[in-house]
């Protein structure tokens, strides 16, 4: 592991050109913490069209998403806005602030995102119909935070050298990020689990004492029929490649849930391993803005990759937004190191074994002496994450040195002191919390209830108040506006957003 060369390509006006967004998951509660199954509120806007505030999976599970920013606090305070905004808007519900689900009930009474009668309104809920179908509707349930960032004069060869070198070491983050280490026992109902129950007295919840996010374990965003897909990070012309064929070519099992059910109605978009791209489960994903009616990887082997999208980061339940401006600075940092890392291919072995570490890390990780495996050599956890942090110092030195102060030594100084001490690690202080209550549900419905009465105490300053409704009115016009353009039969628009011909240059 070595810094390529020097760092003199990462001149001051690069580092000042990285920007970065945030996209926040997360379920809405009642005051008892059961889900909440009332639709998305219609004074947060059209979850169709709003720019900043939209839904996932589920009615129930609010999507914020923040501009581009230059500066981590920026960002930070963007997400803080829109998340006052939904609490006023929210009445007595409140965010569920842990990356795991709340108590949920029966599959077929989770709610489905709906987003009008549009053809792409239709198509999106069709999807989510799908995923139910695939996977079940409560592992959907599951929220997090994805991270999009960029920095001028990047190629697709750099941007992919860079993804090779998260794959191989995104258990750092997981380590020092991790915070869903219990999850209610509604979650796993009916699945071989492997967790222990949290004590005698309180059986509806699950730990692992050592786990770091089941989120990101076999328990989470994890799929057996797509641990088939040998993707290759090596060059956007293989991972396309790749892609293309799981999108294309029909897959038994899907094709036997078939594309309709009996009564007409559409059980999922298409019987191929993956519906769409977004479909594809992974830590993190090379993106681009798309155009209009746009397939995702048409605009990568169009225009290139434009950005990177981390998605292994679990909701923090002591950030009242979910996750932190040093946390962030880190991610940064830990971009910049796989970005100015030697990065060679990746090999069918080396992915079976970021899969192998992966699955140690979100388990076992803060576990005394856990190995992990390094070029087929066993290594511990905590020292290889170590290393990784030291090589971050002089990145941090340079971002400081373009941006001014010390924020960046900072937050790397305060990871390297939480790897040092893992009992501070959010994973462990919210087992602690969950031990403390003897519940998972009643120790993070605590930290939900306080944390948006925190967020209603703070005043939304009058201008952002009113930006946020006069978009939410908007989008609700937008979508009328879509709705009223489509004139031919939803099939059509179906077959043609899908052929095979769209995902090509």
């Amino acid at each position: 592991m070595t810094l390529t060369a020097d760092l003199r390509g990462l001149t001051p006006e690069r580092l000042r050109g990285m920007r970065r967004g945030i996209e926040r998951e997360s379920l809405r509660v009642q005051p008892s913490h059961a889900l909440a199954l009332t639709p998305h509120p219609i004074a947060l806007g059209a979850a169709l069209t709003h720019p900043h505030i939209t839904t996932d999976f589920s009615e129930s599970q609010v999507e914020l998403i923040t501009g581009v920013h230059a500066r981590a606090e920026d960002c930070i305070q963007e997400l803080a806005e829109l998340h006052q905004f939904v609490y006023r808007a929210l009445g007595d519900e409140r965010l569920w602030v842990n990356s795991m689900p709340c108590c949920l009930p029966v599959d077929e009474s989770i709610p489905i995102g709906r987003y009008g009668s549009s053809h792409i309104g239709r198509a999106k809920a069709v999807y989510r119909a799908g995923l139910g179908h695939r996977y079940g509707r409560r592992m959907q349930m599951i929220s997090g935070i994805h991270y999009n960032w960029s920095l001028p004069g990047l190629d697709n060869a750099a941007y992919f050298g860079l993804i090779r070198n998260f794959r191989r070491h995104s258990f750092v983050l997981l380590t020092l990020f991790g915070a869903s280490p219990a999850v209610c026992s509604s979650f796993v109902e009916g699945r071989e689990h492997g967790l222990q129950a949290l004590s005698a007295t309180q059986p509806g919840a699950l730990i692992l004492p050592h786990a770091t996010s089941l989120r990101m374990g076999r328990l989470g965003y994890q799929s057996d029929a797509q641990s088939r897909l040998a993707v290759s990070y090596n060059c956007l012309d293989r991972y396309a490649e790749s892609l293309q064929a799981a999108l294309t070519e029909p897959y038994g099992p899907y094709e036997r849930i078939g594309l309709r059910n009996l009564g007409g109605e559409y059980n999922q978009l298409s019987t191929s391993l993956l519906q769409i791209e977004n479909e594809f489960y992974g830590t993190i994903r090379p993106k681009r803005v798309i155009r209009s009616g746009e397939r995702p990887l048409h605009a990568l082997r169009e225009r290139g990759v434009e950005y990177v999208e981390v998605r292994c980061m679990d909701l923090n339940p002591f950030e009242d937004v979910g996750i932190g401006a040093d946390t962030l600075r880190v991610l940064d940092l830990f971009l910049l190191h796989c970005l100015h890392t030697d990065s060679p291919p990746d090999s069918p072995e080396e992915i079976a074994a970021i899969a192998r570490n992966q699955q140690l890390t979100a388990t076992r990780g803060r576990e005394v002496g856990l190995m992990l495996e390094r070029g087929g050599q066993a290594v511990s956890l905590m020292t290889w994450a170590g290393e990784i942090l030291t090589a971050c110092e002089p990145l941090a030195q340079a971002v400081d040195a373009a941006l001014g102060g010390e924020a960046y030594q900072q937050a790397l100084a305060q990871a390297q002191q939480a790897l040092r001490q893992p009992e501070g690690l959010p994973s462990a202080r919210v087992l602690a919390a969950t031990r403390t209550e003897d519940s998972f549900i009643r120790a993070t419905g605590q930290m939900s209830d306080a944390i948006r009465e925190r967020l209603l105490a703070q005043p939304l300053a009058p201008e952002v108040q009113q930006r946020l409704l006069l978009e939410a009115a908007a989008s609700i016009a937008e979508q009328a506006r879509v709705e009223a353009a489509d004139t031919e039969p939803f099939e059509v628009f179906r077959q043609r957003y899908l052929d095979p011909h769209t995902l090509v240059c």
